[in-house]
């Protein structure tokens, strides 16, 4: 009752709060709970992500939109990939690809890790950027990413700067189960659906760690 005369008053009051302010812990624990019941994304992870979103979206200016969890407890082949919305639960489902060293093609994640040269899948959780860029060589469309704990902190940083190249990119590899070099690569026919939504999002990459 408090959260909705909250927001009644912010429309007559012309106030231009963002979905981050208004959106209580409250709301917030409805939608993992719809979240939980209607999807089939590790219920460890998807606890995981929440506190972690709930404790640090205003401190690490996170998105107050959607947030995802890339499930590699589950193999290439399925859809594992899971972008929720914060508004209303809604779950978006798309193929993800692992690291050439994490496990089989197609298959699940066996290892990870955030060091630099192992080519396996970086683990803990990550912000993704904003701007759209292309890669010199291959010419994927890709956002950047950003380790946002102490264990993954150089995930993402440019390897000048002792970080390891890791970025969320396109490749045909990926529908039928292909490895990246460790980076979250996804669909080509995907890309718009995924980067309109995962500007400034948090990103979980669980490993089962």
């Amino acid at each position: 009752m408090k959260n909705s005369v909250f927001i009644v008053l912010i429309v007559l009051l012309g106030v231009n709060l963002s979905a981050k302010e208004v959106y209580s812990t409250a709301h917030l624990n409805k939608i993992y709970k719809k979240v939980l019941k209607k999807s089939n994304v590790s219920k460890r992870a998807l606890k995981k992500a929440f506190s972690f979103y709930k404790k640090n979206r205003r401190r690490k200016g996170l998105s107050s939109r959607y947030m995802a969890i890339a499930d590699y407890t589950k193999t290439a082949r399925h859809k594992r990939l899971y972008i929720i919305n914060l508004r209303n639960g809604r779950v978006y489902r798309h193929k993800i690809a692992h690291g050439k060293r994490s496990g089989v093609m197609g298959g699940k994640v066996r290892r990870s890790s955030n060091r630099r040269h192992t080519y396996m899948t970086p683990y803990g959780f990550f912000k993704v950027g904003s701007r759209v860029g292309r890669t010199s060589k291959k010419k994927h469309r890709y956002l950047s990413v950003r380790g946002l704990q102490k264990s993954n902190r150089k995930v993402g940083l440019p390897s000048r700067k002792g970080g390891r190249d890791i970025i969320m990119h396109t490749a045909k590899y990926v529908n039928r189960g292909g490895r990246s070099h460790g980076c979250f690569a996804i669909c080509p026919k995907d890309q718009y659906a995924v980067f309109k939504k995962m500007k400034h999002a948090l990103l979980y990459s669980y490993t089962g760690r």
